[in-house]
């Protein structure tokens, strides 16, 4: 069996950024919501603070949305490189 690691990306950066956006969102609503979670983000993704506008929601989303790609994508590859052998 063998995974498509594009297919695979495709997936997973909808449930990064689909997550990180929710996230965000109620947290714009609820200011106590997740705030752990998105200072931990903020400390790891350059060019997002958490400044609580839609701005800031929409940098976290794309950055989600770009590691849960990459990630997927080389989960796959990898993946299928391993049950070759």
């Amino acid at each position: 069996m063998t995974l498509h690691p594009k297919a695979l990306a495709y997936a997973s950066a909808a449930l990064c950024g689909g997550s990180a956006l929710l996230v965000g969102l109620i947290n714009l609503s609820s200011p106590d919501y997740g705030r752990d979670v998105l200072e931990l983000l903020a400390s790891v993704y350059p060019g997002y603070h958490m400044d609580r506008t839609i701005e800031s929601v929409m940098v976290l989303t794309g950055y989600a949305v770009v590691k849960g790609a990459a990630l997927g994508w080389l989960f796959g590859w990898l993946y299928n490189r391993l049950v070759k052998r």
